[in-house]
């Protein structure tokens, strides 16, 4: 997403040692530092140019230093420490961090008070409800930024390829399974898996990743334990997952998006790095831009149908200055039950995304599809 995720307009310090670094050119204008306690240093504020333009977000700093930084017109945002959330983050979020709390009796995870939390008043938040959640959507993106780490050309270091399919999909269906072992070809070829990071398809692609390098015997393992609560709603769903991870706690990187805007489905539990947002828009539109390198296309419903003509969008007009691959895997939900694929197609032709478009139902023809399509930069 080369607009939104290259460098910072100002400096952004995070840390004691970038504070030191800055510190040392005596100039903190045009400059925000975020979630530093600085009560424990010793900083001679008195020789740092300060003006209007320096802001300080969440920090912890004593009274007299605060007003005689206010008096000099730096600006201070300080956070509530009553909210379930934390709206200046440094990193993105674990499966571990928004799993705290839980157990199999009761869920009190960190990640159902956020949603509850948000889910009171999503529909009209308040002034500062809003701010924080904007804040906080904001320090996602900057996580990601560093995550992903785009180069000047716009595209990330990372060969990011996302994935899109049902959220109902059951463990137990062979759409399940194809999703699963094409996100475990894709990792092994040395791409970065991201999905929507809830369950279905999403979890497939997370898991199929984590499972990069394992054998076809630990493989059917996997699916023989998930079988055992095939959706999300069915007891048990989040144990079977914690049993794979006790049996494989080392996996393969990857990555997931999701949002409490869909808080009631649980987050899948084998991603890496979680990015989870409050907008719903932002998450979705962040998650097709990044996936430079393609995006699969699982059996889904309305929903997934959505991200398809979103992606074809992006691709029909060149928004983040690259064509990528659109890879449909399920000749029979895209020709059959529904028209999508030749759609997309008649959309796409004459355009130079029309050689981008794929159909099959092989995970290996998918990993040699975006083997040979690599991001095309279009003037």
């Amino acid at each position: 997403m080369p607009t939104k995720f290259t460098g910072d307009a100002c400096p952004i310090i995070r840390t004691i040692d970038e504070l030191w670094l800055l510190s040392g050119l005596k100039d903190l204008t045009d400059t925000t530092v975020v979630d530093i306690d600085l009560t424990e240093v010793k900083v001679k504020w008195e020789d740092i140019k300060i003006d209007c333009t320096t802001l300080f977000i969440g920090c912890t700093l004593s009274l007299e230093t605060e007003l005689a930084l206010r008096a000099r017109e730096a600006n201070f945002l300080h956070v509530p420490k009553v909210l379930p959330f934390r709206p200046i983050r440094r990193n993105l979020y674990t499966w571990r961090e928004l799993m705290e709390g839980y157990s199999p009796e009761q869920d009190n995870s960190a990640d159902l008070k956020i949603y509850e939390h948000f889910e009171f008043g999503k529909r009209c938040p308040s002034i500062n409800e809003a701010l924080w959640q904007r804040l906080h959507d904001f320090s996602i993106d900057e996580g990601l930024r560093r995550l992903l780490d785009f180069s000047p050309s716009g595209l990330p270091k990372r060969k990011v390829v996302g994935f899109m399919g049902g959220h109902s999909t059951a463990r137990t269906t062979e759409d399940y399974r194809r999703s699963l072992l094409t996100a475990k070809l894709l990792t092994e070829a040395g791409y970065f898996v991201v999905s929507g990071g809830g369950p279905g398809i999403m979890e497939a692609a997370n898991l199929g990743a984590y499972l990069a390098g394992r054998s076809d015997e630990d493989i059917n393992w996997v699916l023989a334990t998930l079988s055992k609560a095939p959706t999300y709603k069915d007891k048990g769903f989040q144990e079977a997952a914690y049993a794979i991870l006790d049996r494989f706690p080392d996996g393969a990187e990857s990555l997931a998006i999701p949002t409490w805007f869909y808080g009631h489905e649980p987050s899948n539990l084998f991603a890496t790095y979680i990015a989870k947002y409050f907008s719903n828009s932002i998450r979705e539109d962040t998650l097709l831009a990044i996936a430079l390198y393609g995006i699969v296309y699982a059996p889904g419903s309305a929903g997934t149908t959505q991200e398809i003509f979103m992606d074809a969008t992006q691709n029909h007009y060149v928004t983040f200055d690259y064509v990528s691959p659109m890879v449909f895997l399920g000749k029979k939900r895209y020709t059959e039950d529904t028209q999508l694929f030749p759609l997309i197609e008649q959309l796409a032709a004459g355009r130079d995304y029309a050689k981008y478009l794929y159909l099959t139902d092989e995970p290996a023809q998918v990993v040699s599809f975006v083997d040979a399509h690599p991001p095309l930069f279009v003037e």
